[in-house]
């Protein structure tokens, strides 16, 4: 079969291990992402010849790029992603890559941006009450966290939504918040650019597939470590389980209002029938759409070292197969971490100042900001959050306070310092 060509077979099998990868078969609740639009195209098969070399050369060459220092292991076999890239967070060094600027469909790990780009506008304890319109406009088959017309939730409520369940209702909502979805995304946008995201092009603030709408490993691991600055990201994308604020319904003793708890759908973090969850991981998004296939970026700590893992669209029949992969991934990466020579960098947004720093950056020093960002600068206070594996937040491990994020200023904070600013 010639590889530009894939069987209605081919593409089943795809899609029910897309299924299985996501654990959403017998969790209809627990989609990684949104269902697929009607006729979404399957994508390129094979690179571009020439992608972006926003943090380096090499990282614009189709293939492999991996430079083995004396004692690194080698790389994993079982790794069929189309795309992946194993980074340091704290130095921002690539130590591995394959294809890391191929444009894909990115699923609900765009959430990620979308976080980037809200969080810092509105205070966690702001309440909303949702109208009819909030919800207008989602995609069919959207995964959802059960977000109610005529219910009031607050903002902390509606990113619980957004990060467990990946829940594009209260995506919308966020959204109707900010303006209303073209604003949204236009605001997206702007801030995939200021943080050097060349890769990306922002239709929907949910991930949900459409035409058009595409990034990269490289992008979304930017969006994960830019996010990563801000504590309220670290919470949410580090939480397990919550509370949910479920219908107000009328009773004999009155009107009363229930919860529900909610689970993360990031299988490394939770664990699934046949896949353990990952020591020392702290998130970061999961994503499964018929077009994006799964997608996946996660961070996790070993022995003071932060790694930072993306993996899209692998062709596996695995069960969990993006999370296998990722788990591989990392793996190799905590053995290799000081032994594999860097073949590229994570570039600071534009007008920082940093390593990576160069004609690619930019001097324009624009950079989002807002009402609370309080992962720029000074000390970031980790706090203890309801995560896996004995991990917390991940990134604040070991006596209940290793401040990964805090005690080195993760580095980042140092490098690229983000500027306070309303949004």
């Amino acid at each position: 079969m010639p590889p530009s060509t894939v069987s209605p077979l081919a593409r089943h099998r795809r899609a029910i291990a897309a299924l299985l990868a996501s654990g959403s078969v017998l969790l209809p609740l627990a989609t990684a992402g949104p269902a697929a639009a009607d006729g979404a195209p399957a994508g390129p098969l094979r690179p571009p010849a020439h992608m972006s070399e926003v943090g380096g050369a090499r990282l614009g060459q189709p293939g492999t790029q991996v430079d083995l220092g004396a004692g690194a292991p080698v790389l994993p076999k079982k790794v069929t992603a189309r795309s992946w890239i194993v980074s340091d967070a704290e130095s921002g060094q690539v130590l591995a890559a394959h294809n890391a600027h191929w444009k894909l469909a990115p699923a609900s790990t765009l959430k990620m941006l979308f976080a980037d780009t809200l969080l810092p506008r509105f205070d966690r304890d702001e309440k909303h009450r949702v109208e009819s319109a909030d919800l207008a406009g989602m995609g069919a088959g959207s995964s959802l966290v059960g977000v109610k017309e005529k219910e009031t939730y607050t903002v902390h409520d509606l990113w619980l939504g957004v990060f467990l369940r990946s829940g594009n209702d209260a995506v919308h909502v966020l959204a109707a918040m900010n303006g209303g979805v073209p604003k949204t995304v236009r605001d997206m946008q702007q801030k995939a650019d200021a943080l050097q995201a060349r890769d990306t092009t922002v239709v929907t603030p949910d991930g949900y597939d459409e035409k058009g709408q595409v990034s990269s490993a490289y992008d979304l691991t930017l969006f994960a470590r830019s996010g990563l600055q801000n504590k309220d990201f670290r919470e949410y994308c580090s939480t397990a389980r919550a509370k949910f604020p479920g219908e107000t319904k009328k009773t004999k003793k009155g009107t009363q209002r229930g919860s529900f708890e909610i689970q993360n759908t990031n299988r490394l973090m939770t664990g699934d029938y046949g896949l353990d969850p990952y020591k020392g991981i702290a998130g970061v998004k999961n994503g499964n759409t018929t077009n994006a296939g799964a997608t996946f970026t996660g961070v996790a700590e070993r022995d003071g070292r932060v790694l930072l893992v993306t993996v899209m669209h692998p062709d596996s029949v695995e069960s969990h197969g993006v999370y296998q992969e990722a788990a591989r991934l990392l793996d190799w990466g905590f053995k290799a971490s000081g032994k594999a020579q860097p073949v590229g960098s994570l570039v600071p947004p534009k007008g920082a100042a940093g390593p990576g720093s160069g004609p690619q950056d930019g001097t324009d020093g624009k950079d989002g900001g807002g009402k609370k960002d309080s992962g720029a600068g000074g000390k970031s206070v980790v706090q203890a959050g309801h995560g896996s594996g004995g991990a917390g937040v991940a990134l604040g491990i070991a006596g209940g306070a290793l401040v990964v994020l805090a005690a080195g200023a993760w580095l980042v904070n140092r490098r690229w310092p983000l500027r306070r600013r309303r949004a």
